[in-house]
């Protein structure tokens, strides 16, 4: 039925489930859609002694004559055809018959429109009382709610009910491979407990159908299976994959063989839908279980499923509610805050644990917070560029990074585990964790690369391995995996930050428009004083000009008009000052590199004129060029040196000193003098608008200049500070960018 031909290159594609035979255990019939039949095997004549006819192509009818029960007529056919309406066989499975006068168990499937009828023995190479063991061995499992005492549990029970030699629990593990986590044996047998076996043992399409058939018995592994014969020209090859007797693949009779295994019945254990791995049971001399032994068995392998699935879920949820809370407690660090990055730094210890690891990088462009263990900076660097290169999702895990980027082969002891979450792809934000390689050593039952070529027999060849001699290898590099979970979570803080980042996108869309609402607010302002102020005002000092000069005015009359006019002189200084304060937020700075040294000698020259009299002694040290706007530097420097000038000149002798430093990427301007001092209470004030101390009252000034200098200093991302006593002097700092920041 098959010609496809098996070797080591292509037995993870061998077609196992169109054998084109069975196991001889048991025969077969295969009916048509008009109950005919279209396929048999050809050992039915050694079961069914007195048939002589040619099957192909006769009714049912013509079978019943040697199968069923004499005393319910057209029992098979009443039988297929009641199922059949129901598209099911399984709840009727197995179904005991007479041939010969031995009894069988018949056992009906359905595959593409054709059904199959196969016929076993209905008694066992052993006797049990299956209901009653089963019934105890239930309750023995379940009693176990730590997950290596449930498996070791089930083998225990299996092996009772079954009597093979070997029981094993066999877990698949990612990659496909397999291992032994529990076992059951008879005294004599070598442990295989915790031996590991490649995924060619049990290929790919294997697991498929372990998936669909909860049982696999292999009843001998010496006898020859019987063929299937159909009509002469039939191209369609029989799907036997709900076939109970499906031969067993070449590859696996060898390999069976070559452990010295005679029969081999396994049970699958199902987790989440996925074939979490199998009940493999071993025996060293033939043995056949009949349909219903193994049906009971299938239950202990359902319960053990199910089991296992709730062992899982239970683990799994504790972890998620241990990683939501981590996550949790972070999104609520993220509300209301301003910069969420730097509220995510706020709280490493819980960043740590949103996925366990040993450190992690937030990395915002030229920006980074890094916390535990993490890679050096290049290969930070190279982590960094290849993930953006090459990752399209937002989320990515590895546990092997030096095999996928070899140049950081010298990081696996802290970063072999990675997970990567993207938050912005355009600014090149992102957040990493890493796990260091955990070095372990893996036994695996014989050398899973090395198959005997030099043998005879082609069939042995074929084999993985002839030997299953306990083969050690060293894992290196490789980190502990990442759970769904944890995947989960980190997805879920995503969510987090993206919420946050929304609102603070909101919240600065809204500061936005109250800011344009002030601004045009100031610009109304600004006009209303230009206008509606200045022109009364300057009436007033005209009136009071004209008063000044009448002569019938004398005494006290003349001061207090005297007075008016000075008062209205000091209005229009504030309200310049306002209006100088207010157009500074629009003014667009225009950088350029300027000659402190020129700029504070034309300050001073223009004070020498001003206070001829009482002109303190000014020195200048070093003066470091600046990057800025020459016209808000010039009156930034003028403000502060004038101030010193102004509030100096009491002393004896008054003193200015202008200074000026290179400190990491800035230079940092003194100017210190050793007037009349500011108190430690007014230090945090006197940066604000129409803020002046009370030391001052009778010295002229609008209090504006100190907040203009701090907006201009701002706006050049700048800072500006005072140290200063009462009486002693006051020194301003003025920290500016250096120039080379800005090309310079």
């Amino acid at each position: 039925m098959s010609n496809f031909q098996v070797n080591l290159s292509n037995c993870d594609r061998e077609p196992i489930h169109i054998p084109g035979q069975i196991q001889s255990h048991g025969f077969l019939i295969v009916l048509d859609k008009e109950v005919r039949v279209s396929y048999f095997s050809d050992n039915i004549y050694s079961y069914i002694i007195d048939l002589t006819k040619d099957l192909l192509g006769s009714s049912i009818d013509y079978l019943e004559t040697f199968i069923g029960i004499s005393f319910q007529p057209h029992f098979l056919k009443n039988l297929i055809a009641s199922s059949g309406s129901k598209n099911s066989f399984e709840k009727n499975n197995p179904v005991p018959v007479e041939i010969g006068g031995n009894g069988y168990f018949l056992i009906i499937s359905k595959n593409a429109g054709q059904i199959l009828l196969e016929f076993e023995q209905a008694t066992s190479d052993f006797e049990l009382n299956v209901q009653y063991v089963l019934g105890q061995s239930i309750a023995q499992v379940l009693a176990h709610k730590n997950m290596d005492k449930l498996l070791e549990q089930t083998a225990i029970e299996v092996k009772e009910i079954i009597s093979f030699d070997r029981v094993m629990i066999y877990q698949f593990m990612d990659d496909g491979h397999g291992a032994v986590v529990a076992e059951a044996k008879n005294n004599e047998l070598e442990s295989w407990l915790g031996l590991h076996y490649p995924a060619s043992d049990i290929p790919q399409q294997a697991r498929a159908l372990y998936k669909l058939n909860l049982t696999r018995l292999i009843a001998d592994v010496h006898s020859t299976p019987s063929k299937i014969s159909t009509a002469p020209g039939t191209t369609d090859h029989l799907d036997l994959t709900n076939a109970q007797l499906r031969a067993v693949s070449p590859i696996h009779i060898q390999y069976l063989k070559n452990m010295g295994v005679a029969s081999s019945f396994s049970i699958s254990i199902i987790c989440d839908g996925e074939l979490w791995g199998l009940i493999a049971c071993h025996n060293y001399t033939a043995r056949f279980i009949d349909f219903k032994s193994r049906e009971y068995a299938k239950l202990i392998g359902q319960i053990l499923s199910s089991a296992l699935q709730f062992r899982k879920e239970e683990v799994d949820q504790n972890e998620k509610d241990a990683l939501t809370f981590s996550v949790a407690k972070l999104g609520k660090a993220l509300l209301g805050q301003q910069d969420v990055l730097s509220a995510l730094c706020s709280d490493p210890e819980s960043l740590l644990q949103v996925v366990p690891a040993n450190g992690v990088l937030l990395s915002a462009g030229i920006n980074s917070f890094r916390y535990g263990k993490t890679p050096h900076s290049a290969a930070e660097a190279i982590l960094l560029d290849w993930l953006f290169d090459n990752v399209k999702t937002d989320t990515f895990c590895d546990t092997n990074l030096s095999a996928l980027i070899p140049e950081l082969e010298d990081c696996k002891s802290i970063a072999s585990g990675i997970m990567f979450c993207m938050i912005s792809r355009e600014d090149r934000e992102c957040l990493l964790w890493f796990r260091p390689e955990q070095v372990y050593n893996v036994n695996w039952a014989g050398n899973p690369n090395k198959p005997d070529d030099n043998h005879l027999d082609p069939l042995f060849r074929i084999s993985p391995r002839l030997s299953f001699e306990t083969w050690r290898e060293e894992v290196r590099g490789v980190s502990n995996k990442w759970k769904r979970e944890e995947i989960n979570a980190v997805n879920l803080l995503k969510q987090e930050i993206l919420s946050a980042v929304s609102l603070q996108a909101g919240a600065v869309k809204e500061m936005n428009a109250r800011l344009k609402e002030a601004y045009e607010e100031l610009e109304t302002f600004s006009y209303t004083i230009s206008h509606d102020l200045k022109n009364p005002l300057a009436s007033i000092k005209s009136y009071a000009q004209l008063l000044i000069r009448d002569k019938s005015i004398l005494g006290s009359g003349q001061k207090m008009v005297q007075r008016i006019a000075d008062r209205a002189d000091q209005m229009n200084l504030m309200i310049n000052a306002v209006l100088d304060y207010s157009k500074i937020g629009k003014i667009t700075v225009e950088f350029a590199h300027l000659k402190m040294k020129e700029i504070i000698e034309d300050i001073i020259i223009d004070l020498q004129i001003v206070y001829q009299v009482n002109m303190p002694i000014i020195t200048v040290d070093v003066t470091h060029d600046l990057f800025g706007d020459k016209v808000m530097l010039h009156q930034i420097f003028s403000n502060l040196i004038s101030n010193a000038v102004k509030y100096s000149q009491h002393s004896n002798p008054s003193t200015v000193h202008i200074n000026s430093v290179c400190k990491n990427n800035e230079v940092v301007y003194t100017i210190s003098d050793n007037g009349l001092g500011i108190a430690a209470a007014d230090k945090q004030s006197i940066f604000e608008l129409f803020n002046r101390m009370d030391n001052v009252k009778n010295i002229e000034g609008s209090g504006v200049g100190l907040a203009i200098v701090k907006r201009i200093v701002d706006k050049h991302h700048g800072k500006i500070w005072v140290e200063s006593e009462i009486d002693t002097g006051s020194t301003f700092f003025l920290a500016l960018p250096k120039p080379v920041k800005f090309g310079f």
